[in-house]
Parts: structure tokens; C-alpha cells; sequence
């Protein structure tokens, strides 16, 4: 069994659809992940208890997703010395997302968390990679593989223009 690397967690089921999109590239790079739904103001003592074990587990980089005051992804960083990367998501009670990206991108000094675009999971995934790759020689080469696939895709699409 393959050593789990990647922390996937969102408030909510309604946001599995965003999130699903880091567990699929991370997959796609050969990176095991987990997926759980831990709500920082429904069940916050499971969210410390993730947050708190997340590292003992082997986790390396946790992704944390949520909408609205959008409180996990800072609240996770705040419990844990792992990089936190956090999604914003626009969710059926968001301000055209807006409320959400501040809330992950405004944090204090001392509890960073990388932020991505609005429902950018992919990019969560892509960038959580891109973390384990500086340590993992085969996750680099599979990122440099990805990057050499997007080129060729951009080349390709150039010809049925000619």
C-alpha cells in the first residue's frame, strides 16, 4: 500500500465537486491522497484532531477547501506546521466568492496559507506536487512530464489554426 501524502479536506460535500479535481491530478502524478469532510464550525474537533495527527500519518501538504467565511484552510494552518494550501470556494451562500478568497488570502502574520484561485483545486493538486517534488526525485520527473503534455497540447492546438 502506497504511503498517503496529501491531506484533501473541505467543509462540505457540496464542495466534492471543486475538490475532487486535486485528488484526480494528484492521482494523475502517481500521489496518494485522502479525502475527508472536516467543518472548521460544524465539527471543529475533528478538524484539530486532522490538523494535529496529519503529520504523525505521514501527510506532507494538506489542502484545505471551503466556501462562505471559508475559516478551515486558516484554522488547519494555525494546528499544524504542513504547508496548507487553500481553496476558495464559491459555494450557494457566497458573495460571488469573494468572501471566501479573503478569508484564506487575508491571514495573520505567522499562519500562512497558500491560496489559490477560486474553485482552483486542480491547481491545489498541482502545487501540492510541486511541494513533494523538491523531496521526491520520480514526482518531479512526473511534473516535468505534465508540463511537456500541456506543451505539446498548446503546440497541437497551434496547427488547426495553420
Amino acid at each position: 500500500m502506497k504511503e498517503i501524502k496529501v491531506g484533501i479536506i473541505m467543509g462540505s460535500i457540496s464542495d466534492l465537486p471543486v475538490m475532487k479535481e486535486a485528488r484526480e491530478i494528484l492521482g494523475s502524478l502517481g500521489i496518494e491522497s485522502e479525502v475527508q469532510i472536516v467543518s472548521a464550525h460544524r465539527t471543529p474537533e475533528k478538524m484539530v484532531e486532522y490538523a494535529k495527527s496529519a503529520s504523525k500519518r505521514g501527510i506532507k501538504v494538506i489542502i484545505a477547501g471551503a466556501g462562505g467565511a471559508a475559516h478551515l484552510p486558516g484554522m488547519t494552518a494555525s494546528m499544524t506546521t504542513l504547508p496548507v494550501i487553500g481553496v476558495p470556494i464559491k459555494s450557494s451562500n457566497s458573495v460571488d466568492g469573494w468572501d471566501s478568497i479573503l478569508s484564506i488570502l487575508q491571514m495573520p502574520n505567522g499562519i500562512p496559507v497558500a491560496t489559490v484561485a477560486l474553485n482552483g483545486a486542480k491547481n491545489a493538486g498541482i502545487l501540492a506536487a510541486r511541494i513533494i517534488g523538491t523531496t521526491d526525485e520520480s514526482v518531479e520527473k512526473r511534473l516535468s512530464r505534465y508540463a511537456d503534455e500541456m506543451k505539446a497540447k498548446v503546440e497541437k492546438s497551434q496547427n488547426q489554426i495553420d
